[in-house]
């Protein structure tokens, strides 16, 4: 039992505390990817997954926030694939096509955000394309 007192006469408290820590834990960028990963999950609570691997929720939040602004890579699931609908417009009003012009267009609607390529552009153009959406809309 602890003695709480002020008074100076009794003896102090046989009790020693002593932290042996060396200060903050390093955490790979690897890991972190994995635990924001997990957070991500359907019906996922942040706080049960900090604790399950011993920090913090606020760090899981903040690890969250540089996935999304992509400063921090999660990784790929291959048990997660997600098809986006493909709609074809095949025939263009006569007024709405351009005169002379045989451009083409893909158009992405995904989360609320709209982008559209003009033009025939190359695999490596979309791939661009797609993680930048990827990683604006992950989290």
């Amino acid at each position: 039992m602890d003695d709480h007192s002020d008074d100076i006469r009794r003896p102090l408290s046989p009790r020693i505390e002593v932290y042996a820590g060396v200060g903050r834990k390093h955490w790979p960028d690897d890991l972190k990817a994995q635990i924001v990963a997990e957070s991500l999950e359907p019906g996922a609570v942040v706080t049960d997954i900090a604790r399950r691997h011993g920090c913090r929720p606020q760090q899981v939040h903040d690890w969250r926030r540089r996935a999304r602004l992509g400063q921090l890579v999660l990784p790929a699931s291959a048990d997660t694939l997600s098809f986006v609908p493909v709609v074809s417009e095949s025939a263009l009003p006569a007024a709405a096509e351009p005169s002379g012009s045989s451009e083409s267009s893909i158009t992405v609607e995904l989360l609320g955000a709209r982008v559209e390529v003009r033009g025939t552009p190359g695999l490596a153009v979309l791939n661009d394309v797609f993680m930048a959406l990827r990683r604006t809309r992950s989290c």
